[in-house]
């Protein structure tokens, strides 16, 4: 109950928000640009180790991320190309969080791992293939979105990773990212590999399902036997 109250009231915060930016004549693909510079900037405190505070900023990242699409559709100004271009450039929001984390504990500090590097860039591989693979099969079959690490199970786990770290606590909640990083290395190809399968089993039930067409044989039309004319009668 309390937490439905909670998102009752977030929701009408940001349709508040929404109109307030559609009224305003604000360009849905300005704020798809201002989603990903807020993005970088995350990234980049990643990489200088300022895990809370990028926690933060991906939150506020991610609310435009979630407005651009609504002021299109509520100002009727959605086109092929804004889709197009928020597609893209979430792809891009993604993979610098990514490098930001593999900057992190790439660097010569107590916090060096080079397991951690490689998690961060396994995941951010895996994540990409997610994408590629949904892009690609909706050319095939109508909709593949399957799978549980979709793009906002990421984000959200980013936030928990961040939001939890404490350098130098032992509790037990505490400094979540390592196992977070496992989540997303190991998820993204499960989801990957789900989107493949889902995708031939698709293809191959709409196989199954076309009844091939047989082609139907006209009959010759029947001999019509002609009446001699007069002319032709003997005589």
């Amino acid at each position: 109950m309390f937490g439905a109250s909670i998102g009752r009231a977030g929701q009408r915060i940001i349709d508040a928000m929404v109109r307030w930016l559609a009224r305003g004549h604000i360009s849905p693909n300005l704020l798809t640009f201002i989603g990903v510079a807020i993005n970088v900037g995350s990234g980049t405190l990643f990489g200088f180790g300022r895990f809370f505070w990028a926690g933060i900023v991906l939150i506020v990242a991610n609310l435009f991320d979630m407005l651009d699409g609504q002021v299109a559709r509520l100002s009727g100004r959605v086109t092929r190309y804004g889709g197009f271009l928020d597609s893209s450039l979430d792809r891009l929001s993604d993979m610098v969080v990514f490098v930001g984390l593999m900057v992190f504990y790439a660097r010569d500090t107590e916090f060096h791992s080079t397991l951690n590097v490689f998690l961060a860039g396994a995941g951010m591989m895996g994540s990409v293939m997610v994408s590629y693979a949904s892009a690609r099969a909706e050319s095939l079959i109508p909709k593949c979105d399957v799978g549980f690490l979709r793009r906002p199970e990421r984000v959200v786990l980013f936030i928990i990773g961040a939001l939890s770290t404490r350098p130098g606590s032992h509790n037990f909640f505490a400094n979540r990212m390592p196992a977070v990083l496992w989540v997303l290395a190991v998820g993204s190809y499960w989801t990957f590999a789900h989107r493949m399968y889902h995708t031939w089993w698709e293809l191959n039930r709409s196989q199954t399902n076309e009844v091939p067409e047989v082609p139907t044989q006209t009959a010759p039309p029947p001999e019509i036997s002609r009446e001699p004319t007069l002319a032709h009668k003997i005589s």
